[in-house]
């Protein structure tokens, strides 16, 4: 089984991420970044994992065209999908919804929500400002969740055997 690990990452915690359960998974697998990959054929992949950040409680937009341009062969695929974000709760849930078309949330082996984080090296000043006004942190923070990874990658693994 080879499986892609496609995500969109502004910060790097989605990579890091994506890297952490990359070796987790069995079989093949290739990691992409959207921001660096050119083009993707998807037809080389039995699988296809699919996370991203979200901002502003959007999920990243070279995220969102990717989905739309190949949502029908996506369907095609064993998915698994993910996010990180620094909500939780119920409002991560809502932002896990927003993230993925529901037909893409329905056919899911795995769906995932791996925390966040805030590097305030990373930030520019406006993004500053936003996290401080309305997280009213001030300092860099981590709520990645290596259990939550451990957890999806499971399911995914498990579900990858189901006919």
């Amino acid at each position: 089984m080879k499986t892609a690990i496609i995500y969109a990452t502004s910060r790097g915690t989605t990579e890091k991420a994506a890297n952490l359960l990359m070796d987790q998974l069995h079989g093949k697998g290739t990691l992409i970044n959207l921001k660096k990959a050119s083009s993707i054929n998807l037809s080389d992949y039995d699988s296809v994992i699919l996370g991203s950040s979200i901002h502003a409680g959007m999920v990243q937009g070279k995220m969102r065209k990717f989905i739309k341009a190949n949502e029908q062969e996506l369907l095609s695929k064993k998915l698994g999908l993910f996010i990180c974000c620094m909500l939780d709760g119920e409002k991560a849930l809502s932002q896990l919804e927003l993230a993925f078309p529901e037909q893409m949330r329905k056919q899911a082996l795995a769906s995932g929500i791996f925390g966040g984080e805030f590097d305030f090296s990373k930030m520019n000043f406006l993004e500053k400002f936003i996290v401080k006004r309305v997280d009213g942190n001030a300092t860099d923070m981590s709520t990645l969740s290596e259990e939550e990874i451990e957890k999806f990658a499971r399911k995914f693994n498990g579900g990858m055997f189901v006919a």
